[in-house]
């Protein structure tokens, strides 16, 4: 009977995660470590599958590694965040206002309108709204906050969301956005946000992005394996550079995990999961 591969769980967010993890599944195979992948339409179903054993590793937004950190948790076991792109280390997310706006501090959006990605967005919603909680205005409280949950269940992968509370902005129908720091550069080289009408507010402490996540249980030289071939991708190689280019990295590093404290603290300021890592947030439906 031949062993059964290493299996990676990744969520389909964009067309373009099957050409990515064909390549590398290619690339993996040819270095003698049998590799294949799961295709989810979510991020909670690939959760649940990786606590379960169905798969061994799992490409995790961080929204996922909170979840599956405190499932494993829950159930006296735990989960290892194995290797991390070089572009997802200290990251932050900004309130962005228009220019000409009247608002010049964060207490002036008192009484306005807050655009924001999706419900389950970490960079375009649950960081900065806790980052603004942490400057003394709560969400739906002191201000209102206006989703565009576009992706619902991608945890925002799918930039759709923050585009669109963009657009909002300068259309004049919320009086701030919410967005990912990489977002509003892209945005306002794409004309969405013309640079010259918008002056960021506000802006988050670093924090990290996506993790490679393994399964409770996986043997340790099986994991060091696979952290070990990930780590020696090289950006030289004509063989795997077009695929880092549409993964967004030109090295791979190891997971580290204190870069998710903001998050944890916007998942229980929000009450989105609970501590065990049940989906505890009313308006969130994947």
């Amino acid at each position: 009977m031949v062993d059964a591969p290493f299996t990676l769980g990744a969520v389909a967010y964009d067309p373009k995660v099957v050409t990515i993890w064909d390549g590398f599944r290619t690339w993996f195979n040819a270095r003698g470590f049998p590799f294949d992948y799961v295709l989810y339409s979510h991020y909670e179903r690939q959760v649940e599958e990786l606590l379960e054993g169905h798969i061994d590793a799992a490409w995790s937004s961080p929204l996922a590694w909170v979840r599956a950190r405190r499932l494993a948790a829950a159930a006296g076991t735990f989960v290892q965040a194995l290797a991390m792109r070089d572009t997802d280390r200290d990251l932050t997310s900004v309130v962005v206002v228009r220019a000409n706006s009247d608002i010049e501090t964060v207490a002036q959006l008192r009484g306005r309108v807050v655009g924001v990605g999706a419900v389950d967005s970490p960079q375009g919603t649950l960081i900065p709204l806790a980052h603004l909680q942490s400057l003394g205005l709560a969400a739906g409280e002191d201000f209102e906050v206006r989703g565009f949950d576009v992706g619902v269940g991608l945890h925002g992968d799918h930039i759709g969301g923050e585009r669109d509370a963009a657009r909002a902005l300068t259309e004049g129908r919320v009086d701030a956005a919410c967005m990912i720091d990489g977002n509003h550069l892209l945005f306002t080289r794409e004309g969405t946000l013309p640079g010259s009408s918008m002056r960021i507010l506000t802006q988050t402490a670093p924090y990290d992005h996506c993790t490679m996540a393994t399964r409770p249980l996986l043997d340790a030289e099986t994991a060091g394996r696979f952290r070990e071939l990930l780590l020696s991708m090289s950006y030289a190689d004509p063989s795997v550079r077009p695929l880092l280019d549409l993964e967004g990295l030109k090295a791979w590093l190891p997971g580290r995990t204190e870069g998710y404290a903001q998050l944890e603290t916007a998942v229980d300021t929000f009450h989105f999961y609970d501590r065990a890592g049940h989906i505890t947030a009313l308006d969130y439906r994947p």
